[in-house]
Parts: C-alpha cells; structure tokens; sequence
C-alpha cells in the first residue's frame, strides 16, 4: 500500500518536484526559517519575564517578597534543561538524514510547553513547563544552526548569523517588552494568544523549507555547501596548522586556496570544499607525498561533542557564549523590578526599558558581513571590552530624577550596541573550528568526522555554553542585587565582560600567536 499523497509531500519524498521549490530551498528562505524559529524559542521564553511577578501573587499567590527568587529560579530551569538536552541533541542530529523534521518535532514540542505555563495554577506546573520549552529548544538551536553550516558557505556565514542573531536579540528582548504590554491591556491570557499565533506562523514556514540535499535530487545546481573533508592529502600538514589557527578572513582564504588549488590539483574548486564544481582526473601523487594514516588518539577516537573541547579556539568561542548568554538574561531578572522600585513604573514602562537594548540588533548583519571580510577577532574583542564601560556606569541609576532615566536608556543601547558586535563572528567561529580540525584529521589519514559531519554537535556546545550563560546571569544578577545591590551588580557584570574580551582576542580565529 503506497503512501497517501499528503504524507509524500510532507516528508518531500515525491517523484515531482515541490511546488515553489527553488525559493523554498534558497539561502534566503532558510536563513529566514532559522532566524524566526530562533525568534520565536527566545519570544517564548522571555514573553512571561515580566508577566510572572505580578501574575505569581494573583494566579498562584506567591508572597511578594519572593517573586525575585522564583522570576531568577523560572529562568534558570528553562537553560538548565536546554544545558542539559543539547548535547544529546547535537550527537543524534548528526545521525539523522534530515535537518527539518527535528525542527517541526521540536515545535511542537515548545507549543506543548506553552500550554502548560498558559494553563499552569502552580509553581510546579510551571517549573514542568519551563523544563519542556528548555527541552524542545534545544532542538530548535541545535538543528537549525546546523542547517545554515549545511547550507551557508563559511565565508558568509558570519552575516547570515547576524540575522540569527536579530532574531535572538529581538525574541529575548521584545519578549519581555510585549509582555509586559499586553499583561497590562489585556491580561494573562492575551499574552500567550500571541504565542500561539507565532508558533502558527513558524509551523509552516518549517513545512516549506526544503533543504538543500533534499533540493539537489531536482535542482543538482542546489546542492548548498559541501564540507571540507576532502583535503588535499599532497597538502603539507605545517600548512594545514598553520590555516587551522590564522584568522580566517575571507582575503586569506583566497590567498591559501589559490596555493592549494594551483599545486594540488587542476579541478576548479572555489571555495575551500564549497560549491559543486565539475570533478576531473587528478594527477598521480607521488607515494612519499601521501601522508599514512596514524594510529587515532584518544580525542580522535571520541565522539565530536567530546572531542571538539580539545579545541582552546572552540573553547575561548564557548566562554564568549556564556557571557553573551550571562549578559543579556541578566537584565531578565532585574531590569523590570529596579525600574519598578526606582521609578515607580507599572510593568508597560519597565518593559520598555528593553527596546533600547533591542534596536542595536538590527545592525547585526552588518556587522557580521565585516567580520566575514576583516575577520571576526577584533570585532568580538572590541565588542566585550567596549561593553564593560556602560555596565559598570549603570551603578549610577539610583533616583527617580529623568537625568537618570535617560542615562540608563543611553546605557542600554550602548550595551546592546557592543554586544551586536560579539554575536555574529562568535556564532560563525563554531563552525570554522570544525572545518579545521575535521581538515587537519583527513591530512593525517583519518577519516575526519564521518557522513554526517559534526556540525550538529559543535552547535550543541555552543547552546551548552549559551544555555549555562542563560542559567548563570538571572541567577547571578538576581541574588546580586538581592544580598550587595543593583550598583554592585553592574561592576560585577562590567568586569566579567572586560575579562572575556582577553580570550576571545587571543584564540578567536586561532592562537595570535601561531603560524601565519
């Protein structure tokens, strides 16, 4: 019995071609599914942000006194659980044979969770909730970053990350802003009418999206980025360490690529693995220029969710996660209350207090387009250094005067500013420290990363890392501002974002100080 005609063109597994088929599966269109599905996991989580204080007393009768601890406690639930799935996540998306019907699983997962916060009475429904939206993102993160590794080439990468990231800096800050709104226009129930009206819209631009290996069976001109497993074995292995930790600008890449593509073989091979260029007969290599394959150690032999963590470049890309993550959860849990308490602001004005840190966002492309054509370590650097100033000058928010209120307005958008430069050289970096090691690998004679490459994996820690930085900075600012005060959590933040700024200079693109 064949397969009703519905369920073929859902799972595309047709003899024709899907309707629209070339849009559907252009960069285009992806990066925008990736960028919404992103929007709408970080919507979903920051929309009760500053809905909970006030609905706990009148829902669940929480005392006031206690709404702080248990705003900080929601939070941190939600990225222990995305912490604590991702790996698990990346290790098996790896193994599938499709990107997109992970991302629909998890959808409707995250709208599970949302009836349960919408519905929940009690505080364990709630903490039931967060569990399973933590859970459900983690898919979400985890696949679709890894469909635009498949599908985006490296050097471009780091500006379709730039829409990723509005699409993260948007959710996680207009959430709570909207929220906060609509609660006071409308009530409870109003606000989760607006995610379940958004999920609506994310389930079927996921049912479109086409990727680009399923696309390549009608349009082989589609095949999308291929990755860089097959490494010249005549390429010297000095050379192969000495690209794996340069900076990987886009003008250095040509530069090598000319080299390897002139001394190793005469096939016309653009971009470093990339494209669909014709294949044709390669010279015969001399015996002694083949490297033989050595006995794997240890790293290599683990599975890359372990053994990328070998990696100090990936390592300084993970700890620059966390305190993006740290940094703008932060102001999650205090924001809204110490505006509340300084100017006496009802939870539509303190909301709004987050558009500021917002709008600088929208520059993310941009900056993410420099970073492809300059490298990404002096903006990242600069991003963190730069923002250690207007956090610690946030500390002088203390009267209700509009001297104050402006300045902390001022101060947010520098922060949001600064932190826009970090997000996209950070994201992309992930995926270039993949490349390398999977290329230092097959020069060595092993066979790098397998028919699913690691992509999914090498995600999956950077959601650990974002998810621990989502956990840690609620948490860390909440109980901050609870026991020393709001201007002794503003030095801590500014000092932990000046030190990040170290690492991230040194190792982002590869040691300062290697070979060049």
């Amino acid at each position: 019995m064949g397969r009703p005609a519905w369920l073929v063109s859902l799972t595309q597994h047709g003899e024709k071609p899907p309707w629209l088929l070339k849009y559907r599966s252009s960069d285009g269109f992806i990066i925008g599914t990736v960028s919404l599905a992103v929007f709408t996991d970080m919507f979903l989580y920051g929309v009760i942000v500053p809905v909970i204080p006030f609905a706990m007393e009148s829902r669940i009768h929480i005392q006031s006194n206690k709404a702080q601890y248990w705003v900080s406690v929601l939070i941190a639930i939600y990225a222990a659980a995305l912490l604590a799935f991702s790996p698990v996540c990346g290790w098996l998306a790896d193994r599938s044979s499709s990107r997109r019907s992970p991302l629909l699983i998890g959808l409707l997962a995250l709208l599970g969770a949302t009836v349960l916060l919408n519905v929940g009475s009690s505080i364990g429904v709630l903490i039931v909730g967060r569990l399973l939206q933590g859970a459900s993102a983690a898919v979400v993160w985890v696949v679709g970053l890894a469909l635009l590794a498949d599908t985006v080439p490296q050097e471009r990468l780091a500006q379709a990350m730039g829409y990723v990231g509005i699409g993260m800096s948007v959710g996680i800050l207009v959430a709570p802003m909207l929220g906060g709104i609509v609660f006071d226009r409308a009530g409870y129930d109003a606000v989760f009418a607006m995610t379940y009206a958004l999920v609506g819209l994310d389930v079927v631009l996921r049912l479109l999206l086409v990727e680009k290996k399923v696309a390549v069976r009608w349009v082989p001109i589609a095949a999308g980025r291929e990755r860089g497993t097959a490494v010249e074995t005549s390429h010297a292995q000095s050379d192969l360490e000495a690209s794996a930790d340069a900076p990987t600008s886009s003008l250095e890449k040509r530069e090598q690529q000319k080299d390897v593509s002139t001394s190793a073989t005469p096939t016309s091979e653009p971009e470093k693995g990339f494209g669909t260029a014709q294949e044709a007969p390669s010279p015969r290599i001399p015996d002694d220029q083949i490297p033989q394959a050595t006995k794997p150690r240890l790293r290599h032999r683990l599975p890359p969710v372990l053994s990328l963590l070998y990696s100090r470049r990936l390592l300084a890309a993970l700890l620059a996660s966390v305190m993006q993550a740290a940094i703008m959860t932060a102001f999650d849990s205090v924001l809204t209350l110490h505006a509340a308490h300084t100017f006496h602001w009802t939870s539509t004005g303190a909301a709004l207090l987050f558009l500021p840190l917002v709008i600088p966002s929208f520059l993310g492309p941009l900056f993410g387009y420099l970073s492809d054509r300059y490298g990404g370590r002096y903006f990242a650097a600069a991003g963190f250094l730069l923002t250690c100033t207007p956090l610690i000058c946030l500390r002088f928010i203390q009267t209700n005067t509009m001297h104050d209120k402006v300045l902390l307005c001022a101060l947010l958008a520098l922060v949001g500013l600064f932190l826009t430069l970090t997000f996209p050289p950070i994201m992309a970096e992930i995926s270039a420290v993949v490349e390398a090691k999977e290329g230092r690998m097959v020069a060595k004679g092993l066979k790098g990363y397998g028919k699913g490459g690691a992509y999914a994996q090498a995600y999956a820690l950077f959601n650990v890392a974002f998810a621990a930085g989502c956990m840690v900075g609620p948490l860390l600012a909440g109980f901050v501002v609870q026991e020393r005060g709001w201007g002794t959590m503003a030095w801590v933040l500014g000092l932990l974002s000046g030190v990040t700024a170290l690492p991230t200079f040194l190792w982002m693109g590869g040691w300062l100080f290697g070979k060049k």
